[in-house]
């Protein structure tokens, strides 16, 4: 089952600058609507609905700070379906995947948009890794590839805090337990210090820290 879209178009507007991002926002909203009711095309590089240029536009118009709430809202909007979730995925910039993998949970029911966490967890852009693991990884990433998900924060230095679901997918897990253990030791033996989140989360699997806090 599909989730409700992570920010409302009240909360959005209110966030914006002045009534002329508000306009901005109003206009794209109508057309990803408009698109959302059109019969389907076959996809083609060559052309885009104006939607999905709003899409692109949507920092200069409305704020970087506020860019991923629109795109998101836009995507939940148009209703985008997979192929166009992964195209502007694969097209767009860093900005634009994030706003991507953030619609996920609203937009695709089941594991199909999977591929697009495994691209962004391959990174090291620490806002990717980020948006990776959110609620659609909670639900849909299989217990290997989430285990490594949660090791790839621990590299990167996403906090823990943005892993959706961590207490209830760590609780018991013994792999990861065994997992974080041998990271612990591998960052000792190299003279690096360990994550402080890293025993946060051994603890949740029900081990205990075998060492003292090294931060």
């Amino acid at each position: 089952m599909t989730q409700t879209a992570p920010w409302t178009r009240k909360e959005v507007e209110a966030r914006l600058a002045d009534d002329t991002a508000r306009a901005w926002l109003g206009e794209a909203l109508a057309e990803a609507a408009r698109a959302a009711q059109a019969p389907p095309t076959p996809p083609s590089p060559y052309t885009a609905h104006t939607w999905e240029l709003r899409f692109a536009a949507a920092g200069r118009h409305c704020g970087q700070d506020n860019a991923d709430a629109v795109r998101t809202l836009l995507l939940t909007q148009a209703r985008a379906g997979l192929d166009t979730l992964t195209r502007l995925y694969r097209q767009g910039s860093a900005a634009e995947r994030r706003a991507v993998l953030r619609a996920l949970p609203s937009l695709v029911e089941g594991p199909h948009a999977v591929h697009l966490l495994d691209d962004a967890l391959r990174t090291n852009d620490t806002r990717l890794v980020s948006a990776a693991v959110g609620p659609y990884a909670a639900a849909h990433l299989d217990p290997h590839a989430w285990r490594h998900a949660v090791l790839k924060c621990l590299f990167t230095g996403v906090p823990l805090d943005d892993v959706a679901d961590l207490e209830r997918r760590a609780r018991g897990d013994g792999e990861l337990a065994r997992m974080l253990a041998d990271y612990a030791a591998e960052r000792t033996a190299a003279g690096r210090d360990i994550p402080r989140d890293l025993d946060r989360v051994l603890t949740l699997t029900g081990e205990k820290p075998q060492r003292p806090q090294e931060l």
